[in-house]
Parts: C-alpha cells; structure tokens; sequence
C-alpha cells in the first residue's frame, strides 16, 4: 500500500508496515499511552521495527501495565517508560530533565496524551486542566527537549513532532487567552475547553514550524472520533452524551453527523505524521495533509506567535524555540 491509498479505514499496522524502513533505527518518544488508547496502539505498531520506544503517562502503576501490554504484542520490542505529568509544569521539568539525560538521540515525539473532558478542575499551578494538560503541558515539554530532538537531524533525515489535536478545533470561536491565565468555573463549558486547547495544538505547531527552520518538520492531526478510554471516561460522558456523541447507554451513537473509527484506524494518522516521506503540510486527517482546511482562528501566523510567547510566559521559558 502506497501513502496515497491510505484512506478513512486504513490501519497504523498498514501505516507502519509501509514506514517501516524509515521507523528503523529511530527513537519515539510517545505521551499518553495507556491501555486502549490511541497512544498504545501507535506505540504497539512502532514498536515491531523501532530502536527505542518510549512511553509516558502521569501514573506509573498504569504505565506498567502499559509496558506489560506492549511487550506481550511485541516481545521484541525496546521498551522505556517515562513519568511524566503533563498537567504539573514541575513534573513537566522533571520529565524533561530525564530525556535530555538519555543517552540516545530522540527522532520522532508523539504529543498524544490529553485530559478528557469533564468537570472544572484546577492544577497545582492554577491553570485549567484540560488547557494545562493539553496545551501548556506539552508545549513546555516539546520546547525543553526540542534541541535534543533537533541535534538528530542529519542530512538524510530530519526529525519531527507530531500534535495529537482534532476537528474538534472547529467548535469554538479560537483560544481565550484570559480563560488560560484566568480560569472562571462560571463561564466553564468542558467542550468548548477541549476545542479550545485543540486549536491551540494547532496553532503551537504553525509557530513551532516556523521557528524548527527547516530542523523540524511538525504535524497535527486529526485521529477521527474513536471510542477509547478517552471518551470512557466517567467525567466525559455526560458531556458527550448531550453532544450528541454517545447514546444514553454511553455507547458510540449511530447515524451521527461523524463516523466512528476503530482504535487502530484512529492511530494510523499518527503513524504517517511520524513517518511518511511524502508529506506536506502541518494538518493531516486520514493520513492526508488537509492543511487548508484549517479554521481561520487556528491558522493564523500572528495568533500562533502570539500564542507562542503568552504560553512561554506562562509556564517562564522563553529559550531556544
């Protein structure tokens, strides 16, 4: 299968399977890979041919379990788990501190992890969870490792950064940045939360291409709409059900506005963001580039620097990218 077959049901196993001379002998730093999850499965599939993979989650009973699952698929596989606790700006530091210690080079990072929708919530440094977790988390992280990423560049390959993010995007009016730095459980809609924090991985990855200079070639990319842990959630579901996403039993609603993709579909978008030669672009959807259809709030150059520096603010690192 060629890259430009890949469609709507096409698998990260075909993804990967297509990829797999240029996954050979690379390091993938992958977040948010727990058990049926999208993160695990891209993991699973990159793991049969890569050097090193490399998973994180924020709990490390259930990180293991992860690792027991990935080596169980993939006996072979190298394995590394990382703490790493996206919605702590400290436990991003720690993380961060930890990777730049590795000895291997870092070829590919898989920003996947994210917070599921659900009630307000704060974080230990008063911002909202699901912003926090999704956004000012990983951009922290993705800056403080971003030299390592970028010193395995060659002149035959280049690395790359992939966001996780969604057309979900679309469903609100772009990222207010008030609510970021000052967030009001009076004015909190859990759904508008997490399409905000998706138009700001898209944003984060317009600004981060601009700034790699060539170093870096950076992707987001819509996953689809999958039943995984992330929409198991007890907190998510009420929100999802009057959504319109699940029924009332808390399943997979048929005959929606979307079609619904199994777990290993919704992980080949990532598969080909990390590994396919062809691409161009920052937005993908069914392994495609769809770039252009961007919603104006989440493409626009000078939002996205904005962005860039009101986050580097935030979390007080304004180095390198």
């Amino acid at each position: 299968m060629q890259s430009n077959n890949f469609n709507f049901n096409t698998t990260a196993e075909e993804v990967a399977t297509t990829f797999s001379e240029e996954i050979k002998n690379k390091n993938v730093l992958i977040t948010g890979t727990s058990l049926n999850g999208i993160g695990f499965e891209t993991a699973r599939v990159i793991a049969k041919y890569a050097s090193l993979v490399i998973i994180t989650g924020y709990n490390e009973e259930r990180l293991k379990l992860s690792e027991d699952g990935l080596r169980k698929e993939v006996p072979s596989a190298n394995i590394r788990r990382l703490v790493l606790n996206l919605a702590s700006l400290a436990g991003v530091r720690k993380a961060a501190a930890e990777v730049n210690a590795y000895e291997e080079p870092i070829h590919v990072l898989v920003n996947n992890a994210a917070a599921p929708m659900g009630s307000f919530k704060l974080t230990e440094d008063n911002l909202e969870n699901q912003m926090a977790t999704d956004h000012v988390g990983p951009f922290l992280f993705t800056k403080l490792i971003a030299l390592k990423i970028v010193a395995s560049k060659t002149a035959e390959y280049t690395p790359r950064v992939v966001f996780v993010a969604s057309e979900a995007h679309r469903y609100c009016a772009g990222v207010d940045f008030d609510a970021i730095t000052k967030p009001d459980v009076a004015t909190y809609d859990g759904a508008v939360a997490y399409a905000q924090a998706k138009a700001a991985n898209i944003l984060t990855v317009v600004e981060l291409a601009k700034r790699g200079k060539g170093k870096l070639n950076v992707y987001a990319v819509h996953p689809g709409v999958i039943f995984t842990n992330f929409n198991q959630h007890p907190e998510a579901i009420p929100g999802l059900k009057a959504a319109g996403v699940l029924d009332d039993d808390g399943r997979p609603k048929t005959g929606s506005y979307f079609q619904w993709k199994t777990i290993p579909e919704g992980a080949a978008t990532t598969v080909a963001a990390a590994f396919d030669p062809s691409l161009n672009g920052t937005y993908l959807s069914d392994c495609k580039d769809i770039t252009s259809t961007i919603a104006p709030h989440s493409s626009d150059p000078a939002t996205a620097e904005k962005l860039w520096k009101f986050t580097e603010e935030i979390v007080g690192d304004a180095s390198t990218f």
